[in-house]
């Protein structure tokens, strides 16, 4: 037991200087290598480099099938598209038309003054007709003009409003302005005189404005219409097909059609491909870890347990880099992130299972931006779905559920996505739909291989393999009752009593319980020579020397060992098995063989009567140690209230701390105090005094007048195993108290060593 002022140890959560420094070194190997995964490309072995303009020096040929969307040949014809939409314009404004004949009538009428003004020179006129703004008058019209009498002019003016108002009825676009002024003159009657001609012409054809402008709005609506409906272009190269000939200059789609094929190395860009991956691992590195260090420490302190989270942790961002960005679109819907997360429910945390759940998707749409939204949205849904499915009782067929539950979800998040397309693809969606389906089968599939080579090479036990070993038709366990039903009904009972006091001070309650199970398998090899499974009055050890019936108590916990050997039990078993009695002394047939040493004179090694150990290493062994004597004493003195029986499991917890035996595992007193109060909880379920009815008192008393009588001498005893798992007490003791916590007062009491 792990002790801090004397008695009390320190919290089993507190991180050491070494924890920490530890896991700051695992943080930064995670980090580092979590970066060169992010930026390493996996690619080829003929990779070219290329750019725009170099010549090809050999053919380049397809290394697979490979079938792509390509942005250059989808952006080309959606240009086509936007192109073949010519520009609405909107209709003629006859408010222009208006205001232009409104300006012809002004002009006529300020003609009208200078051709009636009596004083004007001709030359003046003639320079205040040219200086009219908006019109370019010839000398040869403006002599016309001046020339005309008052009925060829009158003439000239109505045709002249007429032909305009007629033009500028039509619609006239920027591009047809100079198309109509030419027109003109076919529109006047043929019988107009030439020099009227010219003078209407001339000046109408200057007020020739367009009336109708480009409608921008309409236009570039029914161009993204256009494009949006314009499908991506997908190119397809068979296996062995020439992508680019020898001698051929590279262009824009070859340099796509090798990058995407994985010929072309990309040119290296430092914050897309250093920088960016960097901080996130950076980011994701951060997080982690504060989790751990706020809500699960023990993760840190167990050195196994980190390692593996890192090695997990690393593999799932390989394969994500490898399956993610794959140019078949199927290939990321395999991704088997509810493996992981499976795996990290079993082995370490469920809450962790869903934090590194939704880490691990960001990254997958870090890795393939295109597709960024979906595939996050499907790996946390996919990774949380193999948490929910596993729920707390983590059995077996639960992984098989877990698969149909993973499949059906991912069928329901692909269903989501490809519904929103118009129109569907009715045969790429059937596919998507049954890999999300086999998604789950292989996430299962892979946890189910996962946990078995993680139990069997890094020695992590996980709670499914607990489970499996708790079975009662487990063959061990069905030889223990067949062979051993004794001690097949006492360990049950140290299950029992070990689970709860696991619960209480929060060990690993369902490891107790198998270990409790299995704790005493090594007994089967000589049941009889244990009282338990001895029938009443027959003691086989009354005729063997002490030191011989030490030795076959001690070896039923090497026995036990031999037999998980040969079923290949877990690590985590066998250190029950081997640190249950830890390193006590099998008391009453030491202290026999010291008094036959004392008679014959001779000398007697301690070690022989000690078992070999090691002592508990962790709180689960410590309980399970204290549940096995305090089951075995109890049941031997037979107590006859809950006070008794909580004194006596007082003075064993007492007695095993004072010998040390605590001193390894890191239980502290107030856990001590919580095992014991759960050890009387159940013992005195079982053990509680019963009403002795008339017939059964005189019947002892008539028995122990008879024995009183008789008086014969004291036979030896059969030795049940160890200091604490007997049914015979040992002469003249050491007292012995468990120490007190201030707010748990309890009476010192002396402590009964058990044989």
């Amino acid at each position: 037991m792990q002790k801090r002022s004397g008695a009390v140890s320190s919290h089993p959560n507190t991180l050491s200087a070494r924890h920490i420094v530890r896991g700051l070194l695992v943080a930064l190997i995670f980090a580092s290598l979590g970066t060169l995964i992010l930026t390493y490309q996996f690619s080829s072995s003929n990779i070219v480099n290329l750019d725009n303009g170099d010549v090809v020096p050999e053919d380049i040929l397809a290394p697979s099938q490979i079938v792509y969307i390509s942005d250059i040949e989808t952006e080309a014809a959606r240009e086509r598209a936007r192109n073949s939409i010519s520009t609405v314009y909107s209709r003629p404004d006859p408010k222009v038309a208006r205001e232009q004949v409104l300006q012809l009538r002004k002009i006529f009428d300020y003609i009208d003054a200078v051709r009636a003004d009596p004083f004007g020179s001709l030359a003046e006129k003639s320079g205040w007709l040219t200086a009219i703004s908006n019109l370019t008058l010839s000398d040869i019209v403006v002599g016309q003009i001046l020339g005309m009498n008052e009925q060829a002019w009158e003439d000239a003016k109505q045709d002249a409003l007429v032909l305009l108002d007629e033009a500028m009825r039509a619609e006239i676009r920027e591009t047809q302005v100079l198309t109509t002024r030419r027109q003109l003159p076919t529109r006047l009657a043929l019988d107009t005189p030439d020099n009227q001609a010219n003078v209407i012409v001339d000046i109408t054809e200057d007020l020739i404005k367009p009336n109708t402008f480009p409608d921008v709005e309409r236009t570039e609506a029914d161009r993204a219409t256009a494009v949006n409906g314009v499908s991506p272009v997908s190119i397809t190269y068979e296996q062995n097909e020439l992508i680019i000939s020898g001698g051929q200059i590279v262009g824009p789609k070859e340099m796509e059609a090798l990058e995407v094929l994985g010929l072309q190395r990309p040119k290296f860009r430092w914050i897309e491909d250093l920088i960016a991956p960097a901080g996130l691992m950076l980011m994701t590195t951060i997080i982690i870890s504060t989790y751990l260090v706020q809500f699960s420490r023990r993760v840190l302190i167990d050195h196994k347990r980190l390692f593996l989270l890192t090695f997990l942790l690393l593999a799932f961002i390989a394969t994500a880099k490898f399956m993610i960005p794959n140019s078949n679109p199927i290939i990321p819907f395999l991704y088997p992130v509810a493996a992981l997360t499976m795996m990290i429910v079993i082995l370490i945390d469920v809450q962790l299972a869903f934090i590194l759940t939704t880490i691990l998707a960001f990254l997958a749409g870090f890795i393939a931006p295109e597709t960024s939204n979906a595939i996050v949205i499907y790996l946390i849904l996919s990774g949380w779905t193999g948490v929910l499915a596993l729920g707390k009782n983590q059995r077996v067929n639960n992984l098989l559920w877990a698969s149909v539950y993973v499949g059906v979800v991912n069928v329901g998040i692909i269903l989501v996505f490809n519904i929103s397309s118009n129109p569907p693809d009715m045969a790429d969606t059937g596919i998507l739909l049954l890999t999300g389906l086999l998604n789950g089968v292989f996430s299962a599939g892979l946890a189910s291989i996962g946990l078995f080579v993680i139990g069997s090479v890094v020695g992590i036990t996980t709670s499914i393999q607990l489970m499996d070993l708790g079975r009662p038709t487990h063959p061990l366990l069905r030889q223990l009752l067949l062979k051993a039903p004794g001690t097949y009904h006492h360990s049950l009972m140290v299950s029992n009593m070990g689970e709860q006091a696991a619960e209480r001070v929060g060990a690993d309650a369902l490891l107790v319980r198998v270990m409790a199970y299995y704790h005493d398998i090594g007994k089967m090899q000589r049941p009889y020579f244990f009282i338990e499974n001895q029938p009443e009055g027959v003691n086989v050890h009354e005729k063997l020397d002490p030191q011989i019936s030490a030795q076959i108590i001690i070896s039923h916990v090497k026995d036990g060992l031999d037999l998980a050997n040969k079923y290949r039990l877990p690590q985590v078993i066998k250190d029950g098995i081997a640190q249950h009695q830890g390193t006590g002394m099998v008391k009453y047939f030491y202290y026999e063989a010291l008094q036959t040493a004392k008679e014959k004179e001779v000398q007697i090694n301690e070690a022989d009567f000690r078992y070999p150990g090691p002592r508990p290493q962790n709180k689960e062994n410590a309980i399970l140690m204290l549940a096995d004597i305090s089951e075995t004493t109890v049941r031997a003195l037979k107590p006859g209230s809950t006070e008794e029986i909580d004194e006596i499991v007082q003075k064993l917890i007492a007695d095993k701390l004072s010998s040390g035996e605590l001193n390894e595992c890191d239980l502290t007193i107030a856990d001590l105090h919580e095992i014991r109060s759960a050890f009387v909880d159940i013992l005195q379920g079982v053990h509680h005094p019963r009403i002795k009815y008339p017939e059964q008192i005189q019947a002892e008393a008539e028995k122990a007048a008879q024995t009183k009588e008789a008086a014969p001498a004291p036979e030896k005893p059969a030795q049940p195993e160890t200091t604490g798992g007997n049914n015979a007490t040992t002469p003249a003791t050491t007292p012995a108290t468990l120490p007190t916590l201030a707010d748990s007062p309890t009476r010192p009491a002396n402590l009964i060593r058990r044989e």
